[in-house]
């Protein structure tokens, strides 16, 4: 027979031998790990130990159990974790089932993309005795998995730490309002609350493949086949797909045509360097192009191009309809884009079509993971590159 012991080991917890606390109501989970064959909760927080329980505890390695007395300033792990996650949650998220173990978990509620305050999080984890993990901010997600774990580290922790925490999470939200960008598509700000996740639309694209030598027959072009498969792997369709010598204004009527047929989205290959017959550029500036930011910290990628065209400043050659006001984005997409299965293309393209307007400081925040390990066999985005 074990001794009782009335020794706290924590504030609020009361120490009985497992004898001693039959009748009681276990204060919290316990675990139990059989190698190769189960590992899990073996007794739920809130069971009632009953005499034939004892062997089973004790065979877990339990000679004594704790009782539970918590103060007016103190949660229950339990308790704590359902705060902490309503906290962290924004948009597009939701608690799935009950705390296990005083830990509780953060899934998606759609298809789309997760979006981290990378900010809020740290200072949320800085707070100590309460903590968040979360899969890498910008990764595309499917509807239920899980994204992000939050628990109470101790059984007990103090409300204040808590409160605290929620604070940073009510901070977050405040922060991601409304921004008015100019954009139709151009969803309120990223950043709404420490974890969230964007839908990302479905586009509607056109591609115009540039350069002499693929335009006159003299080589094959590879850029078409992967455009399309990218775009159709994300519930997106083709407008249509054009292909165009080193030549500004047949470039920019090409463009104006796909723009003309419905596409909200524009992307261009080619025609992405410095030479002086490097000439798409000038054909989307051509269009009224605002924002267009050229070259990014990505290989491969660095001769990316991102801009924006408004729908009203373009017309078509047909007639003088005009269309309302809303943002078109173009990216142009350099070499790299043929024979590299995941560059630059794959880590914006998702932000783009979530809403994220895309700039100078966007791109150059990816320099950090931003280099392609050129695995034989690649595995994106179960990888580092981006993040």
């Amino acid at each position: 027979m074990c001794e009782i012991s009335h020794e706290s080991q924590s504030p609020g917890l009361k120490k009985l031998s497992v004898q001693e606390a039959v009748g009681t109501v276990l204060a919290h989970d316990i675990t139990e790990i059989r190698p190769g064959e189960f590992k899990g909760r073996a007794f739920k927080k809130g069971h009632i130990i009953r005499e034939e329980d004892v062997c089973h505890l004790q065979r877990l390695g339990k000679e004594h159990l704790f009782v539970l007395n918590i103060s007016e300033d103190e949660m229950h792990e339990d308790d704590a974790a359902y705060a902490l996650a309503n906290a962290l949650m924004g948009e597009g998220v939701k608690i799935k089932g009950e705390p296990k173990e005083g830990k509780i978990n953060i899934i998606a509620e759609k298809d789309g993309l997760l979006r981290i305050n990378k900010d809020a999080l740290l200072s949320f984890n800085m707070l100590g005795d309460v903590m968040c993990s979360t899969l890498h901010n910008n990764m595309v997600v499917r509807k239920g998995q899980t994204v992000a774990g939050t628990r109470a580290i101790p059984l007990i922790v103090k409300k204040s730490v808590v409160e605290e925490a929620v604070k940073i999470g009510e901070a977050a939200r405040e922060d991601g309002g409304e921004k008015n960008v100019g954009a139709q598509f151009i969803a309120p700000s990223m950043l709404q609350g420490i974890i969230s996740v964007k839908g990302i639309r479905k586009p509607k694209a056109g591609v115009v493949i540039t350069g002499n030598e693929v335009y006159y027959g003299r080589i094959k072009d590879a850029f078409a086949p992967v455009i399309k498969s990218k775009i159709e792997a994300i519930g997106g369709e083709m407008v249509g797909t054009y292909y165009a010598p080193d030549d500004e204004l047949f470039i920019e009527e090409r463009l104006r045509e796909l723009i003309n047929a419905g596409a909200d989205l524009l992307i261009t290959t080619g025609g992405m360097s410095v030479d002086p017959d490097d000439v798409t550029r000038f054909a989307i500036r051509n269009l009224g192009a605002a924002d267009i930011t050229y070259g990014s910290a990505v290989l491969p990628g660095a001769m990316f191009l991102v801009a924006y065209i408004e729908k009203s400043e373009v017309r078509s050659q047909k007639s003088e309809e005009k269309y309302k006001a809303d943002l078109i984005p173009v990216l142009g997409i350099p070499a790299c884009g043929m024979y590299a299965k995941t560059t630059i293309f794959d880590l914006i393209l998702p932000r783009v079509l979530a809403g994220e307007k895309i700039g100078r400081k966007e791109l150059a925040e990816l320099g950090h993971g931003g280099l392609c390990m050129k695995c034989e066999a690649c595995n994106y985005p179960v990888c580092p590159f981006g993040k």
